[in-house]
Formats: C-alpha cells, structure tokens, sequence
C-alpha cells in the first residue's frame, strides 16, 4: 500500500462518485484517494463499482495497488478505444518494433556492403571504379522548369525526361 496516507474526514474518490458514506475499512480509499474521482469513474464506467470491489478482495493486498493501476490503464484504454482498449497500443507498438527492425536491417546490411567496398585493396579498387557505373541521378526540376514542363511540352515528352529511374530498394531482406 504505497502511497497509502492516513485518512481525514473527507471520502474517497469511490464513495464520492458513488455518493454513499465512506467506511474506515473501505476496499477502495488506499487506491483511489479523494483528489482522484476522475480515476475512478472511468474505471467504474468500465468495469462497475461491485466488479472492481470482487476483484480487490480477491487479490492479495500486496498486488492491490498493481491491480488497480492495470485497472485505470485498460479503462482509460477501453474508453479511448471500444474495439481494442489496450491490445490496439500492443499491437500498434508491435507494429512499429517489426519496422524498425527491418530499417535496422537494412542499415546494417548497407554498412556491411559500405565497409566491404572501402576495406578491398587497389586492384579491386580499380576493377570498381574502371567496370562498375551507377545508374544516373535523376533529374530534379525547379518550380519554374515544372511550370515550363507544362505549359511547353505535352505531356509524352514530360514523361520521356523521367526514363531512368534509381530504386534505392531492391535489396531490402525480407525479415519474419
């Protein structure tokens, strides 16, 4: 019961929402204190006053304080969310781990083949840059050579300055 401060006159966040007289041995002042009835309500949107009640003589004392944390997060969750409460976040983060892992992959692998290029000796260095060309840079237009593109040409020949292209992605691992 951390946090648990002796009680004054006034209720707890429970009994005040739920407008009923606050009782010494009440199961709900150590976890909702008075200044908290917004806590409360949400979680008694959710789960019911008499649900919570049952769930907190249930679990041992020591993991009350646990338990109605995890309590005010789902609520919150669930409000915000109906469909999935907090399973929606897990999965969004989820979702965002697998990307970056596969963004991590991807930059280890192009440091992998930076450091191979730049540890080789001469000779392959000269090989590299005598038999091995990148495609070209493609072209990048300033607003007045967009406006141009339009009004001058039609739009086949627009089309035709954009031939090459430089898919920067064509060894990306597949990781799953």
């Amino acid at each position: 019961m951390r946090g648990y401060e002796p009680r004054s006159s006034s209720s707890c966040a429970a009994c005040k929402f739920l407008k009923r007289r606050c009782i010494p041995n009440c199961i709900f002042a150590p976890y909702f204190r008075s200044d908290e009835c917004k806590k409360f309500a949400k979680v008694h949107k959710v789960f019911g006053a008499s649900n919570v009640s049952k769930i907190l003589i249930e679990v041992p004392e020591e993991h009350r304080e646990d338990t109605v944390n995890s309590l005010a997060y789902e609520a919150e969750a669930r409000l915000k969310d109906p469909v999935y409460g907090c399973i929606g976040a897990i999965a969004l983060l989820q979702r965002k781990m697998v990307e970056l892992q596969h963004d991590l992959a991807i930059a280890k692998d192009r440091l992998a083949l930076y450091a191979a290029a730049t540890t080789t000796t001469t000779a392959s260095n000269d090989f590299f840059n005598n038999h091995v060309s990148l495609p070209p840079f493609p072209d990048f237009y300033t607003c007045s050579d967009f406006n141009d593109s339009f009004s001058n040409s039609s739009p086949s020949q627009s089309l035709s300055r954009h031939e090459t292209t430089v898919d920067d992605f064509i060894q990306i691992p597949y990781i799953f």
